[in-house]
């Protein structure tokens, strides 16, 4: 591991330009010990109320996406885009809002985020038609991709001990699953009340009250005038991403659109290869890339990173499938769905709140692994209760996979952050939310995309029936026609297993992965190269 006695020395071999510049971000990096404790942790609750706001989005339309459709008359087609284009945004410009946050300051970066966010909610909130939602989704990842690397680069810079950062960045890495987690709840107790708008109205006075507070008590704004905001790798990256998950959710479907499947997987091979061929010139260049791929060479980063996408994997999917299941086939409410996955929240805020405290002791390995690997079996649990149709069974596997997944994720922040040097601060914070968010987006994707696959080719309609019905299971579930309901019930149950099963499969090998790249952070060994820079 990289010591800070050789960061110090390094410094003699290389340019005096990169040193200058270095040197600047460093210092807009570096924490400010101006604040108190109660300004510390005050300013910890502004950015996990932001934060909490932008995971509930990542999931509160799965329970109120039906009511939303029917109201305004959605197709399928532009419901996958009213889901995904929030978080296919916000994932593909937030590589570039880290050096945005390093050149203009991470305050001001995020108030602005705050403002977009506040704006595109309220736009949504009464959208007239799918087109204009779909819009403000898209602006809703604008200001969501603002504020997300902000939030833990004020989290840095308001937290000067090792300790009590770690435990900080533990609370917002469990505000961040309890947001995901409660989505389908709120959604679903504002729907018992209110109209569908609701779930994105409810935003905007957190968004005022945020806004007011990181103005009078955040920290100062240091901003790095030298540090470049590179548009072109920006636009790669939203491209190549937004492509692959096109792609991912083409292939998978049926009938299957042969053309839009090999055009969308060729441009998101080919806007991936040029990003990273940018990146890699940039480097040589001794310009500041968007990626620094030389930090994956520390095992504790790239096991952070790991992590981080098989923690959000794991929650997305198992939340996107039994949510749907229980509506659809078990007759349960939205509110109650949404209860039913909150168990995975309730089992993961305490045990993220111990990982954090005891990081220093226990080490990566123990936590981060052991913590997937933990996952792991609460989602084989899940593929038991799946075969034996119990609830409790069930809930029993979410309450394991929680507090495991509450483990690794409140640690793998931690990291990630820690393993980078403080110029390079903005750049760790975009890849840790792109960690989370892509993963994320793989998981809606591929899961979503094999849940209709498995159902459309395991239901066997009887004699006489339009074939459509195979490709919209809410319609096939709600007929009058008791053998239909039956057939999709039993086609449905099908692809939820595959789904849980390849959930399962996708957390055991991110806990293979970690350990092996931490297998040298055991219990006493120091988990942060850089634990006082940030």
């Amino acid at each position: 591991m990289v010591t800070n006695r050789r960061l110090h020395a390094e410094p003699e071999s290389t340019d005096t330009g990169a040193l200058r510049l270095a040197g600047v971000a460093a210092e807009t990096a570096a924490p400010d010990h101006s604040l108190t404790r109660w300004q510390r942790w005050t300013v910890l609750g502004i950015v996990s109320s932001a934060l909490l706001l932008i995971a509930l989005d990542n999931t509160i339309l799965y329970t109120a996406l039906p009511v939303l459709s029917s109201d305004l008359g959605a197709s399928s087609s532009q419901q996958l885009w009213i889901i995904n284009g929030y978080p296919l945004t916000m994932a593909g410009l937030l590589l570039g809002s880290g050096a945005l946050g390093d050149r203009f300051g991470h305050k001001r970066v995020f108030q602005i985020g705050l403002l977009i966010f506040g704006a595109a909610s309220l736009t949504a909130a009464f959208a007239p038609n799918p087109e204009a939602l779909i819009l403000a989704r898209l602006l809703k990842g604008v200001g969501a991709a603002a504020m997300m690397p902000a939030t833990l680069a004020l989290i840095r810079i308001s937290f000067a001990a090792e300790r009590e950062r770690n435990i900080a960045i533990a609370i917002w890495a469990a505000t961040a699953t309890v947001g995901m987690a409660a989505g389908p709840v709120v959604s679903g107790v504002l729907l018992e009340w209110f109209w569908w708008g609701s779930v994105f109205l409810v935003n905007v006075p957190i968004v005022i009250m945020a806004s007011i507070l990181i103005i009078a008590i955040g920290p100062r704004n240091l901003t790095n005038p030298a540090r470049r905001w590179d548009a072109v790798s920006s636009a790669q990256a939203l491209v190549g991403m937004a492509a692959s998950v096109l792609a991912m959710k083409t292939w998978a479907e049926a009938p299957l659109n042969l053309l839009l499947a090999v055009v969308s997987t060729l441009i998101g091979a080919l806007a991936i290869t040029v990003f990273v061929r940018r990146q890699l010139r940039l480097m040589r260049s001794d310009t500041e890339p968007l990626v620094d791929f030389a930090v994956f060479r520390n095992r504790g980063f790239s096991g952070g990173v790991v992590a981080a996408g098989a923690s959000i994997f794991a929650i997305m999917g198992l939340q996107l499938v039994i949510t749907q299941r229980y509506q659809l086939v078990e007759g349960f409410t939205p509110l109650q769905a949404g209860l039913l996955v909150t168990a995975l929240a309730v089992a993961s805020m305490p045990f993220a709140l111990f990982g954090g405290a005891v990081l220093h002791r226990v080490g990566l390995l123990v936590l981060i692994a052991g913590g997937i690997g933990t996952a792991a079996v609460g989602s084989g649990i899940t593929i038991i209760a799946a075969l034996q149709d119990s609830l409790p069974l069930l809930i029993s596997g979410l309450v394991v996979a929680g507090t495991g997944l509450g483990a690794s994720m409140s640690v793998a922040s931690s990291a990630i952050m820690g393993n980078v040097p403080p110029h390079r601060a903005g750049m760790a914070a975009s890849l840790e939310e792109v960690s989370y968010e892509f993963g994320g987006l793989v998981a809606v994707a591929t899961m979503g995309s094999l849940l209709t696959f498995v159902y459309s080719r395991a239901l066997v309609l009887p004699a006489g029936q339009h074939e459509w019905i195979s490709h919209a299971p809410a319609v096939a579930l709600s007929s009058d026609d008791a053998r239909i309901v039956s057939a999709a019930a039993a086609a449905f149950d099908s692809a939820y297993l595959a789904v849980l099963v390849a959930t399962c499969v996708v957390v055991v090998l991110g806990a293979a992965g970690c350990a092996w790249l931490l297998a040298r952070y055991t219990p006493g060994t120091p988990s942060q190269a850089f634990p006082d820079n940030h």
